[in-house]
């Protein structure tokens, strides 16, 4: 069966975008339709590339395409029809000379305008008019028009001051009459002045060109004629040569076409505050403070439709048709990659290859077609189609409600494998609980605002709203007595259940209202949390410094006070070190007393001995290291977190086979091993460790050097038999000596 086809408005106007799309128009050097051809992708890339940079407004083009066909029969164009694809030609090298951001600049720099073109430019003024400069015979005949000119205007002016003719002048203003400048003059002139009459004015003057004037008027009619014919061969020349790149000039005008898209979509953009959204691959649509371009002062609109139908009910006049109009037009944006204003970050628009919009009434006496039936082949008309877009304005408009609840379950069930979205606003609940319960079927209400007695212009998720037909009718002025009697005929049954939807409407708003609260909140905690945490790591690691910038001047001042110690050999000063060393030795165990639980982390780089270990497991008071290549489980207080200090370089020590131990009133405090055999170090350390001990020293330090190490095994092992010995360690940053304390 053949479908009739309904006549409709084009889809723009059916959604409201008509201003929209005019104030759009402005912004294109000539009108086009907004669809362009190609990857849509690529072109939101050029696009972003070009609303980094400031484009030139392009100028006034008007359509080339008949132009171009007489150039391929070898017409010859008129002055200002060359001269529009000169003003083409100039706009792209002002494109050339921006150095454009990528990928935009790449593409202008291909568009390569041949040298013989190019040289045709520079024939032109900025008015369109041929340059003198570029033709001799041409800037004479200028120059003797413009002399002509002055003489005209001068022969005119002294006329006007001439005694004899003073008492014939109306005026001594200079008339243009018919394309000529004359003076108004009463009866008997040509007593006075030789003059032509060119016409009389309602007051019964005439206008006069003096005989003069007309001679001078006939030489410049002569100079513009020849004139003309210099233009007349400059033109049948240039179409020539336009006519040999005729194909390059169809080109060009094509990418003037498309640049023309691209930059008006930017500078419209930046006009409006606009943004621009790209389809993705999918058929879901999540509006964040979309705005309808039509509404003068719109409430944002923030919507989720992810499911194949959406059911919008509630109050009348409450904007349920304009969030169907939004959801559309918002589609329709993106898919021709216009810019609106919305939140883009958030927003995600699915790619639709028809869009489809059933609101208008489609009942047509001229068609002898009723408004039920016209909907009926519209709908048929969607059963030929895959992959689309659909909205439905007041589904059950035209027939019986409850029948037309069945019918249209079933078509929008049907249409829905089709790969077919619809989003559909009605009054009939019926419709709203049949398909309540499908898991393909978003319900959304519009809310009214009890206490104003007047609709909010936003929008619930999950719920059927209530049509609040009596309170609209008070709104618009229907008398409160009629309303009234509606209501009882309308019955407290049906009332009820109206109140308890709305109540139903009014807890959910409420309840989701709540949750969005307490998300707010515990995001804010959670964005509280992570700042301390970080706070707390950047503490930690600023101790960490500190404790490491302690510890290097420690160390540089022991090495100091012992340089210094070893030339005074004062035994008091000696003492005061080994106290400091025992207090720092001290402040150690108590900083690893009280590690005894330390926020360790798993891939987290610790100290554990004399090694640098990682974490790979933990538990509460022990830990899974992995350390040189082994793996480990060790008590948390062992490990220590990884600090790395400054390297200290070691003295260097110069190598001596002398033993020399100092003598004086006093015991020495130090003594050099370097160089000696182990027995022979081993005679000399016993000598040493005696006479200190007579002397009653209680520190000493022993010079061993690195070396092989055998030298320093032999010392630790001859201090570690000797019975007054408390204990013995090695220099700090100086692996060379060993502080052995008696």
């Amino acid at each position: 069966m053949k479908v009739e086809k309904i006549n409709q408005r084009p889809l723009p106007d059916r959604l409201d975008l008509g201003g929209y799309l005019e104030r759009f128009g402005r912004f294109l050097a000539r009108p086009k339709p907004v669809a362009m051809e190609g990857d849509i992708h690529q072109h939101y890339r050029f696009v972003r590339a070009l609303g980094q940079a400031e484009i030139p407004e392009p100028p006034e083009m008007p359509d080339l395409d008949d132009r171009l066909a007489r150039l391929r029969k070898q017409g010859i164009l008129h002055l200002e029809e060359l001269f529009d694809f000169v003003r083409m030609i100039r706009y792209f090298n002002r494109l050339r000379a921006l150095g454009l951001p990528e990928p935009v600049g790449s593409w202008i720099a291909e568009i390569d305008v041949p040298d013989e073109v190019r040289e045709v430019t520079e024939y032109f003024t900025d008015e369109g008019e041929l340059s003198g400069l570029k033709e001799p015979e041409l800037y004479d005949v200028e120059q003797a028009l413009r002399r002509h000119r002055a003489e005209i205007r001068e022969s005119l002016r002294r006329l006007t001051h001439a005694s004899k003719l003073q008492e014939y002048l109306v005026d001594t203003q200079i008339h243009l009459q018919n394309g000529e400048e004359t003076l108004l003059v009463r009866g008997g002139f040509s007593q006075a002045v030789k003059a032509t009459v060119v016409g009389r004015s309602s007051g019964g003057f005439f206008y006069i060109l003096p005989e003069q004037v007309r001679q001078l008027k006939e030489r410049e009619a002569e100079l513009l004629s020849r004139k003309e014919a210099i233009v007349w061969r400059y033109c049948r020349e240039f179409s020539a040569l336009f006519h040999r790149w005729e194909r390059f000039l169809g080109w060009l005008d094509r990418q003037f076409d498309r640049f023309d898209h691209y930059q008006a979509r930017v500078r419209f953009a930046r006009s409006y505050d606009y943004e621009f959204v790209l389809p993705h691959k999918g058929r879901e649509i999540v509006l964040h403070d979309f705005a309808h371009p039509a509404i003068e002062k719109p409430v944002p609109v923030s919507i989720d439709v992810s499911k194949p139908i959406v059911l919008i009910t509630g109050v009348n006049a409450g904007g349920k048709t304009m969030l169907l109009k939004s959801i559309l037009s918002a589609a329709w944006m993106a898919k021709y990659l216009l810019p609106f204003r919305c939140d883009a970050a958030r927003t995600k628009i699915g790619h639709y290859k028809h869009l489809e919009a059933i609101i208008d009434d489609p009942q047509s006496v001229k068609n002898d077609i009723s408004t039920f039936a016209g909907r009926m082949l519209e709908f048929a008309r969607l059963f030929r189609e895959r992959d689309a877009l659909v909205g439905v304005d007041e589904i059950e408009l035209g027939t019986d409600a409850d029948e037309a609840a069945s019918l249209f379950r079933v078509l929008l069930e049907e249409l829905k494998r089709r790969e077919m979205t619809f989003v559909v606003t009605t009054h009939h609940k019926r419709l709203a609980s049949l398909m309540a319960a499908e898991e393909d079927v978003e319900l959304v209400a519009a809310l009214y605002d009890e206490d104003r007695r007047r609709p909010t212009y936003t929008f619930l998720q999950g719920s059927i709203g209530k049509s609040y037909a009596f309170e609209t009718a008070e709104r618009y002025g229907i008398p409160v007595s009629v309303v009234e009697r509606a209501r009882e005929f309308y019955g407290e049954d049906k009332e009820r259940l109206n109140e308890l939807i709305e109540r139903s409407t009014r807890l959910e708003a409420e309840m989701r209202r709540k949750i969005a609260e307490v998300e707010s909140t515990t995001e804010a905690l959670r964005r509280k949390e992570a700042r301390l945490k970080e706070l707390e790591e950047q503490m930690r690691q600023e101790q960490r410094k500190v404790l490491a910038t302690l510890e290097n001047r420690y160390n540089a001042a022991t090495k100091r006070a012992l340089a210094a110690l070893k030339k005074a050999e004062n035994a008091e000063a000696r003492q005061l070190l080994n106290e400091a060393h025992r207090h720092k030795e001290r402040a150690k165990l108590r900083r690893k007393e009280e590690r005894q639980h330390p926020d360790f982390q798993v891939a987290q780089k610790v100290r554990y001995r004399s090694h640098t270990a990682e974490i790979l497991s933990l538990k509460e008071k022990e830990a899974m290291i992995s350390v040189d290549g082994m793996k480990l489980r060790v008590p948390l207080r062992e490990l220590s977190p990884a600090v790395e200090l400054p390297k200290v370089k070691k003295p260097k020590v110069k190598r001596s086979t002398d033993v020399r131990v100092e003598k004086g009133e006093r015991a020495a405090l130090h003594i050099k091993l370097l160089g000696m055999r182990a027995e022979e170090a081993q005679e000399a350390l016993d000598a040493f460790l005696s006479d200190a001990l007579l002397h009653g020293i209680g520190e000493v330090e022993i010079i061993h050097g690195t070396g092989t190490g055998v030298l320093a095994r032999v010392v630790s092992d001859f201090l570690k038999r000797h019975p007054r010995v408390k204990k013995f360690y090695r220099m700090p940053g100086n692996m060379g000596a060993t502080i052995a304390e008696l």
